[in-house]
């Protein structure tokens, strides 16, 4: 009788996590910051119609890196998530923080129990109807899950850029002036000239009525 190959558990998740994260390494980074009247999520992304960052519900954007069939599926179910409690309940109760509890139980779960773990970071960001009420919730890979304040970032370089834009931060920046600390660490960490067509971003913007994301258009972060 064949004995079936044995791996210590503990190296088996450290040989998931090592594959999940080159797979992340590779994805271009996203970052989030607090402005005057809001959050903006800004990223680099050459392509016009594989979004990484998209709207959730009224006040929550998505944003993701990594495998794009794999966060664009996560993306999906939380739409669908935010809309049926919703529906039973009321549009007040759909929250970041309940989203981004969903979304750790699942990549813990894949992480766990799935021969291959998910290659992918999210974002879950919600704009309050006061600063205070702002909040950037990260997810993992493994599932774990980061309450972050004034800014965070995904992807690439993630801890270097986090560091960088909490150098540049000031409370109550205008849009312009965050969108230039945004343009000036994704330089600093590319190995070339980022035109205007390079970026994707929007904003979480709590002056708007209703439904408060919207994309910038590509002037408003040409500089």
């Amino acid at each position: 009788m064949t004995m079936p190959f044995y791996v210590p558990p503990e190296q088996l998740m450290k040989d998931r996590a090592e594959y999940a994260r080159k797979g992340i390494a590779r994805g271009r980074a996203i970052v989030a910051i607090e402005y005057e009247h809001g959050i903006l999520v800004m990223g680099e992304n050459p392509s016009g119609s594989l979004q990484k960052i998209s709207e959730i519900y009224d006040r929550i954007a998505f944003a993701g890196v990594g495998k794009y069939n794999e966060f664009e599926a996560l993306r999906v179910a939380g739409i669908r998530h935010a809309d049926l409690k919703g529906y039973a309940y009321a549009r007040s109760d759909v929250t970041a923080r309940a989203l981004a509890s969903a979304y750790s139980q699942t990549l813990g779960n894949i992480f766990t129990q799935e021969v291959k773990p998910y290659e992918v970071e999210v974002m879950v960001i919600e704009v309050g109807d006061e600063p205070t009420g702002n909040h950037i919730f990260r997810v993992t890979y493994d599932g774990t899950l980061y309450d972050h304040r004034r800014v965070a970032a995904i992807g690439g370089q993630e801890q270097e850029m986090h560091d960088a834009l909490q150098e540049r931060y000031r409370e109550r920046a205008p849009l312009p002036e965050a969108i230039g600390w945004a343009r000036e660490v994704f330089q600093e960490h590319a190995e070339r000239q980022l035109e205007p067509a390079d970026w994707e971003a929007a904003v979480l913007d709590r002056t708007q009525r209703r439904r408060t994301f919207r994309r910038l258009r590509e002037e408003e972060f040409a500089g």
